[in-house]
């Protein structure tokens, strides 16, 4: 059964604390209507006003992450073929908030989850393009983050705890699992550049507009490594039918999409999906993608 909830708040944030800010920091903005919309395990999001939004940390362990989008975003907007939330205002801390804030663009639509596209083909070479254009060499520059990019080995034990964890919830048997795990983690590690990763590139961090994939969002565990740790998100949204063109249109010279980076992604999915079953009981539609993406790993086994 699923477990526990998202990371409890360390500071409570609410619609007075990001007027509070607003006045203090971005005047201008501060007559604007605010309104909550999501509250995650890092960020708490606010619409403001038709156009913009706030992304303020509930958690020290997030503040770094806004920093990060603070920086790398604004680089890569006009890089990337789908819209991402650049930051067009930078918040700071105060006396009464400790961490950096940011005013982005309010991307209109929906949250990809478990509504499906109208064309899933389509989705798939979109969404492929996007890594394409994302995953480049970085030289070592991007943020470091030890829970993304890394060898699939070093989530080993983590994993098989979380498999465990979640039998009565997997889509087949623990020893059919860990089966799957064992070969992912078996297949040959990333050995090429440091590529530049979204790093958290589930279905509730993108947006559909009218059925069509048009934005990515929540860039906070942006770092580099290997690019299997975003293509996990084959395993989440697609069937098999349209894997293959999900890869042909992400891969480049640089980093093709061999037998040894598809079983890592196959990995990283069932690794991401199992700690989703078992930290965000309080997450229906993020353990609905999370369940119908593990028997899509199954289906892929």
């Amino acid at each position: 059964m699923a477990g526990a909830n998202i990371p409890e708040a360390e500071v409570d944030v609410d619609a007075g604390l990001a007027a509070r800010l607003l006045a203090d920091q971005h005047a201008d903005l501060a007559g604007l209507p605010i309104t909550q919309v999501a509250n995650g395990w890092d960020n708490v999001i606010f619409r403001l006003g038709d156009d913009l939004a706030l992304r303020i940390p509930r958690r020290e362990l997030a503040a770094q992450l806004v920093v990060s989008e603070q920086e790398w975003l604004p680089k890569l907007a006009s890089t990337l073929p789908l819209r991402i939330p650049a930051p067009v205002r930078n918040g700071r801390p105060t006396g009464y908030y400790p961490w950096h804030w940011s005013v982005v663009p309010w991307v209109p639509g929906e949250a990809v989850g478990t509504r499906p596209f109208s064309s899933p083909a389509s989705a798939a070479k979109s969404l492929g393009e996007f890594l394409r254009a994302l995953h480049q060499p970085t030289d070592g520059a991007a943020p470091e983050n030890p829970w993304r990019g890394e060898p699939l080995a070093k989530r080993d034990k983590r994993t098989r705890e979380n498999i465990a964890a979640v039998a009565s919830e997997l889509p087949a048997s623990v020893e059919r699992m860990a089966g799957i795990w064992n070969d992912a983690i078996a297949a040959p590690a990333w050995s090429g550049p440091p590529i530049l990763l979204h790093g958290d590139l589930h279905p509730l961090n993108m947006i559909a507009t009218n059925g069509e994939l048009s934005a990515v969002i929540d860039f906070g565990d942006i770092t580099d490594g290997d690019p299997a740790t975003d293509l996990m998100v084959g395993f989440y949204l697609f069937d098999l039918a349209d894997h293959g063109i999900f890869k042909a249109a992400a891969e480049s010279a640089i980093r093709p999409i061999d037998d040894a980076m598809w079983l890592r992604a196959k990995g990283w999915a069932l690794s991401h999906m199992t700690l989703v079953l078992a930290h965000s009981a309080d997450s229906p539609e993020l353990l609905a993608v999370a369940r119908k993406g593990l028997q899509r790993v199954v289906d892929a086994s």
